[in-house]
């Protein structure tokens, strides 16, 4: 599925604005309605899986709060996230019964791990079914066959902590405001944002990400 070229968008990089989350979750469900109706597919075993801002459309497409005002009857049956934006926390933790597992790297300067720790611990702690893996020495994009290279242009949310109403709105650290426009947006990650992350592909690490991705979906589909 790509949310960005039907909207005339080649990239989000800097701006995080032209194409959502929010937007690309709606996509996701909108897809799975229509493969659900496809006889030669068992709505039941379809699965997501998606990088970065697609890693956030993964694991925040198994939010019920959203997730049952955009398609309260259909389901996904996994979730696989790579490097996720975890920084940003739902303030009421109701996931999906479907597996959730994130994959991040260790030293991922984009979308860091460490927020994936802590939400991962509260969701485990309230019995939701999902996981992590973090992979070390292994930056943002850590699947990729080129080396490590800085972006001067991308954000680094290494610093940010945001929080997710119950309507889906992502409010400012520092100010209870919801950024729900451009410049809202604007204003709420230059509090905490800087720029000029590292991605780039770990050999080792791409290779065990695979493998686990392989054997996640056999569990979860095929049996």
């Amino acid at each position: 599925m790509n949310s960005f070229k039907a909207r005339g968008v080649v990239s989000t990089v800097g701006t995080q604005v032209e194409v959502t989350m929010a937007m690309m979750i709606l996509d996701a469900y909108r897809a799975l309605a229509v493969l659900s109706k496809d006889p030669r597919i068992d709505k039941n075993r379809i699965s997501i899986t998606g990088w970065s801002l697609g890693g956030g459309t993964t694991l925040f497409s198994g939010w019920l709060p959203l997730k049952n005002m955009i398609e309260p009857d259909l389901s996904f049956a996994a979730h696989l996230a790579f490097y996720p934006p975890c920084f940003i926390e739902p303030e009421i933790l109701d996931f999906t019964d479907a597996p959730l597992y994130i994959l991040i790297g260790k030293l991922d300067d984009w979308t860091p791990a460490q927020p994936c720790d802590d939400l991962v611990d509260k969701m485990q702690m309230l019995g939701t079914d999902i996981g992590l893996t973090v992979y070390e020495n292994s930056h943002h994009s850590f699947d990729r066959s080129t080396a490590p290279i800085v972006d001067e242009h991308a954000y680094s949310f290494t610093d940010c902590r945001l929080k997710m109403r119950k309507d889906g709105a992502v409010v400012m650290n520092f100010l209870n405001i919801p950024m729900t426009s451009p410049l809202l947006q604007k204003i709420g990650l230059a509090f905490c944002a800087e720029r000029g992350p590292t991605f780039g592909g770990n050999p080792v690490s791409r290779e065990k990400a695979f493998e686990f991705s392989k054997q996640f979906m056999t569990e979860h589909l095929l049996k």
